[in-house]
């Protein structure tokens, strides 16, 4: 499994037409570093209980190989219980599918095109919930069919108002991948996105949902398996996409984001403010989407599970299952627990005696790092908000997500340490 770079990248394939517009991928596994379907397999006991510290450690030396990426994510990102076994697991999983099934089942009684292969791109209700007649047509041009016409209340209206937006995000997701050249792959995406948009009415769809979900789509060949994966995701990043009139859903981390700075390059965060920058709202692309425009797509999935990893509470899963059992654990200092959290959070539970601070994840930490990376440039540079956001773009295709990460600890204990003198 090692053989190749070429292999490695054929998991995500360009299509011929623009690989010389994608940028190339800086992430390569490596033997004895990377974390292979060898070394995952063998990190299970026969019943199915999964050592997450041996895990963690691997994929915060070098990632995890794009042939087990999906599985992996499933258990980083809370899903499943590392402590479960593998009957537990496979029974959690079929309960999860029927869910989804159910749940899609409901969508497709109010708009018959979820589940059928297609999406929608136009709109097919007016703002008051009348149907709009020949109701849209999907990515192929093909008609589509309303199968409920009666009165509908404000909830109904609202999701179906979201159907064609989040169908002409979907056909401009990673148009660059061979995989999207197939409709059914978008109509999964869609049909994701459609139903987490029912469910969670509260939030519904944003523009930047596509690409956090895109990468579950193709990683997870069930639709349910990727649903679940991604809505185990939106449980960190559902506030981000939480907008009102008189604020952004970011601006919490984006106030964390500028704290952090003051706190820890006064002069720098100063300089910002002078500039009208001290809202920091040229980081909001970052935070919104991960990082998706700054490094290319295997670059992204690869920082991606490294701050997961980083940021792994062996709590995840019962905090999303919300069980409640034994949850004092997470205040216990012996190693052999320390070592079922991920180098960010472990800091925190050895500084705090506790969980992390939600609104200074890791992420935010990447930022200030890169603020400090670039500290002379701004000083010197920047004469207006406009050139910090251009210097800022300057990181777009450079950055190694590894380092990144490792700057952002270093940082991320330089704070907690310099918090520590102020209590």
């Amino acid at each position: 499994m090692w053989k190749s770079v070429t292999e490695t990248e054929n998991y995500f394939a360009v299509r011929p037409e623009c690989e010389d517009d994608v940028r190339k991928s800086r992430f390569k596994p490596r033997a004895g570093k990377t974390l292979s379907a060898r070394k995952w397999h063998s990190t299970f006991s026969v019943e199915g209980h999964l050592d997450i510290a041996k895990v963690l450690g691997r994929i915060q030396r070098g990632g995890v190989h794009p042939s087990i990426k999906g599985v992996v994510w499933e258990f980083l990102l809370g899903c499943y219980d590392p402590n479960s076994t593998f009957d537990e697991r496979s029974q959690l999983r079929q309960e999860r599918r029927e869910q989804y099934a159910d749940w899609r089942a409901e969508c497709q009684k109010m708009v018959s095109t979820i589940g059928s292969g297609k999406i929608i791109t136009s709109p097919i209700i007016t703002d008051d919930g009348q149907p709009i007649q020949d109701e849209g047509s999907d990515s192929q041009g093909q008609t589509l069919t309303e199968t409920n016409n009666a009165p509908e209340d404000k909830k109904v209206i609202q999701w179906k108002l979201l159907l064609h937006q989040i169908g002409l995000d979907v056909v401009r997701t990673d148009r660059a991948l061979v995989f999207y050249e197939d409709p059914e792959n978008d109509a999964k995406l869609w049909n994701i996105l459609s139903v987490y948009a029912w469910r969670d009415d509260d939030v519904g769809y944003c523009q930047g949902m596509n690409d956090i979900c895109s990468p579950m789509v193709i990683l997870l060949e069930n639709e349910a398996d990727a649903y679940w994966c991604f809505s185990r995701l939106m449980r960190r990043l559902r506030e981000n996409f939480r907008c009102t009139t008189s604020s952004i859903g970011v601006q919490s981390q984006l106030d964390s984001l500028a704290s952090i700075i003051k706190a820890l390059d006064p002069k720098l965060h100063q300089h910002l403010e002078n500039l009208d920058g001290g809202e920091y709202l040229f980081a909001f692309r970052m935070l919104m989407v991960l990082f998706r425009r700054e490094f290319s797509f295997l670059d992204a999935m690869y920082l991606w599970e490294l701050m997961w990893a980083m940021e792994y509470n062996p709590n995840i899963f019962s905090l999303y299952e919300e069980l409640h059992a034994n949850m004092e654990a997470s205040t216990v200092k012996n190693d052999k627990l320390l070592k079922q959290y991920g180098k960010f959070e472990r800091k925190n539970v050895q500084t705090s005696g506790g969980g992390t601070d939600q609104q200074a994840g890791l992420s935010i930490f990447l930022i200030a790092s890169v603020l400090e990376n670039k500290n002379k440039k701004l000083m010197k540079e920047a004469k207006g908000l406009d050139d910090v956001v251009k210097i800022m773009n300057d990181i777009t295709g450079t950055m190694d997500a590894k380092k990144a990460c490792n700057e952002a600890l270093k940082l991320h204990k330089k704070y907690l340490k310099q918090a520590s003198i102020w209590l």
